[in-house]
């Protein structure tokens, strides 16, 4: 793993051709080469790790760079003065660790050490170094203990030999000036930044901010631009103190000036033999360290300023299928994170000491047998229990000094479709679909409400929790309130978990009733898959509204809701095949019943009256989770590479611009030196830019992706000159 400083850079990034396989070798800037080792041993490589590596490079990397390593029509020369150039005083592992952690740019990580050193030793030979007697090592830290490859100088291009060159133009660079962030800013986050997933504990996504406005939104321009790598990037950035955190796809984490988007460092970690990168919604960040999950499972502190590894702790062990997407929640001194995955027993919430790493507490999201909730499983062991996962950061209430936390629900559903006759047995499955209210000092489970007991349908409760003040029986009341896939809102009391009310946005035809004193929910037994019978049940299986989060304005109690519009049918499989739910059904997307094929919806839902205040549709399904602001502005994203701008208070859509790819997350709003920018990542690969394509089959997006993040800003206007008479 590395991590790279740069300082001073001159410039704007705007994006090229963001092809991802051209970022391979691509020139890094002088100033952020890896720092020399102490170098004692001679690089070396075999004549046979050279052989092997030329037949690896043609499988694996000569359909983008050439068959001649300089002939690519996409990628960037292998060979050549030009790469000897940017890579010839680097570390082996400098160039060892790029290859193994980015390569192949559709799988990168996954050829296994041994060919990565036989592709290294293919270029070495390539580039006019001569084999020898030792093999060249698999392994970074070995390499790290050898010499630069001994290169022939060709002639030019490149820097000369002994040139100065002359120093850029000053630029202050913001981690100079970054400050600790501390619990009071956690609890009440400056207007200007976005310290958490959603900005704020309570997970609003809304912004203070309000020089963006609908009387000036026309001016909404391209500040600056930034490519990540390639693969589905739902990660939200984090800004603080003028400096943009943003952890994207193979496991990078870049700190960008947010004000340019220059790079002031990056740190790339090394995945582990057969972990395959994974999808990531987001970061955290307290005192002087960013909290980072990781794609083999592990939670790595990493210093503002240089992007360094303070300390690095395991999680769960991914060689039993424990992954981590969702972010880490930062409270109390604690680093709390979920896991998902099908291993034996379940997913948990594990949390860290924010200052040394060490786990403090862990929660099963599935009832042991012997604790509260146990025999909610229909009587399976524990071993045959499963789910639970965690994939969406969680929200805190700093009042009750609780942490609320959504395990969603199992695919393995034919254990639990039919309830079995043993005495106190439910199949309710426990804590799946519920809201988990959890001390963050000692992760004691304070409450929890069951939003959907016995989930058949993969149609989980396992999105943002908001906290916020509504009236109650006449007085204003501190409420959790989230929704499931099926765009059915559920209102509880902070402090206890007691049921309030639901609201119903009537896009579902799943549930038929709602008791009005528990909030317990009444499905149409029709609609139970494992008959055998094809169900057509609303919505699909992506949600209609799914992991992309809702914006809740607090001034006027508005909710900005992120919908498709669209059903499932439930197949059986065959005799034999595998369905993607353990009844033996496996879903296909289907417009709704009398759809005009308008598929994309942005609700605006009224929690205090329970009405919608407006609904705006499209043709193309959104992608992204809303951002609104004060100055009256609500932003989404959707599968037509649009980026709009809707009146927070009609919905009428105000703006539009078309990036080069799908918008893949929630976007963010920030200040950095008095001016106020407007966030969004964008790149293929996530399930909502993936699920709902056979509907819009005119949709075409660009089949060579680019992954990146765009920030917009309205320019300063000038000031006008006084005039004499």
């Amino acid at each position: 793993m590395t991590s790279i400083r740069q300082r001073n850079r001159p410039g704007r990034l705007v994006i090229g051709s963001l092809l991802g396989v051209a970022i391979w070798f691509g020139a890094p800037a002088p100033s952020t080469r890896i720092e020399a080792q102490s170098q004692t041993t001679p690089l070396s490589y075999t004549a046979g790790q050279g052989e092997q590596g030329e037949v690896a490079y043609i499988e694996h990397c000569a359909s983008c760079h050439g068959r001649n390593l300089d002939d690519g029509a996409y990628g960037p020369p292998l060979k050549g003065n030009d790469f000897r150039q940017k890579w010839g005083s680097r570390s082996a592992e400098g160039l060892f660790t790029y290859t193994s952690t980015k390569m192949p740019p559709a799988q990168p990580g996954t050829l296994g050490d041994a060919t990565y050193a036989q592709l290294l030793a293919f270029l070495l030979q390539e580039n006019g170094s001569q084999p020898g007697a030792r093999e060249l090592p698999g392994d970074p830290e070995a390499l790290k203990a050898m010499s630069p490859p001994n290169w022939p100088r060709a002639g030019g291009g490149g820097l000369a030999p002994r040139v100065i060159v002359p120093p850029g133009p000053p630029r202050i660079n913001p981690l100079d000036r970054i400050r600790p962030v501390t619990e009071a800013m956690l609890n009440k986050v400056p207007d200007g930044e976005w310290l958490t997933w959603r900005r704020t504990y309570d997970a609003f996504g809304f912004s203070p901010l309000k020089k963006i406005t609908k009387a000036n939104i026309n001016d909404l321009r391209v500040a600056w631009t930034w490519s990540l790598p390639n693969g589905p990037n739902e990660s939200t950035p984090i800004v603080h103190d003028g400096v943009l955190f943003i952890h994207s796809y193979g496991d990078k984490v870049q700190a960008l000036d947010a004000a340019t988007g220059d790079l002031l460092w990056q740190y790339s970690r090394r995945l582990p033999a057969g972990v395959a990168a994974s999808i990531k919604r987001g970061i955290s960040i307290y005192g002087t360290r960013l909290y980072v999950p990781t794609s083999d499972a592990h939670i790595v502190a990493l210093d503002v300023k240089t992007g360094k590894v303070v300390w690095d702790q395991a999680v769960a062990d991914p060689k039993k299928g424990y992954r981590m997407t969702g972010g880490p929640l930062v409270a109390r001194g604690k680093v709390m994170i979920g896991t998902t995955g099908r291993a034996e027993g379940g997913n948990y919430i594990a949390a860290l000491d924010a200052g040394t790493g060490k786990e403090a507490w862990r929660f099963y999201t599935i009832a042991r047998p012997d604790e509260q909730g146990g025999k909610s499983w229909n009587g399976l062991p524990l071993e045959k229990r499963n789910g639970g996962s965690v994939w969406i950061p969680g929200s805190y209430d700093p009042v009750q000094n609780l942490a609320f936390f959504a395990p969603g629900n199992t695919y393995d559903t034919g254990p639990l479709r039919t309830l079995v006759s043993q005495p106190g047995v439910t199949n309710d499955a426990l804590y799946l679909d519920s809201t988990l209210a959890l001390d963050p000092d000692t992760g004691r489970l304070a409450w929890y409400f069951q939003h959907q007991a016995n989930g058949q349908w993969d149609l989980d409760w396992a999105f943002e929790r908001m906290v916020l003040q509504l009236p109650v029986n006449g007085g204003l009341q501190s409420v959790v309130v989230t929704a499931g896939k099926q765009m059915i809102f559920d209102i509880v009391v902070t402090e206890t978990g007691k049921y309030v009310s639901s609201i119903d946005l009537g896009l579902q035809n799943l549930v038929t009733s709602i008791d009005p004193r528990t909030g317990a929910k009444t499905t149409d037994p029709d609609l139970l898959p494992g008959d055998g019978q094809t169900k057509m049940v609303c919505p699909h299986v992506s949600g209609g509204r799914g992991w992309m989060p809702t914006s809740y304005e607090p001034a006027t109690r508005i909710l900005y809701v992120p919908i498709v519009e669209a059903c499932m049918d439930l197949v059986p499989v065959a005799e034999g095949e595998r369905g993607s739910l353990s009844t033996g059904v496996r879903w296909t997307v289907r417009p709704r019943p009398g759809s005009d094929g308008q598929y994309g919806r942005l609700q605006a839902l009224n929690l205090e009256t329970k009405k919608t205040a407006w609904v705006e549709r499209q043709r193309a399904p959104l992608t992204t989770g809303t951002l609104v602001t004060a100055g009256g502005v609500v932003f989404a994203g959707s599968l037509d590479r649009m980026f709009l701008a809707y009146d927070a208070a009609t919905g009428a859509q105000i703006w539009k611009t078309r990036l080069n790819d799908v918008p893949s997350s929630a976007p963010i709003s920030y200040s950095a030196n008095g001016q106020e920018y407007v966030a969004v990542v964008v790149g293929p690969g996530g399930y909502q830019s993936n699920s709902y394509d056979a509907l819009v089959p005119e949709i075409q997006n660009p089949p060579d992706h680019g992954a990146a993040i765009w920030v917009f800003e309205v320019p300063a206007k000038p000031a006008v000159k006084a005039t004499r008479d």
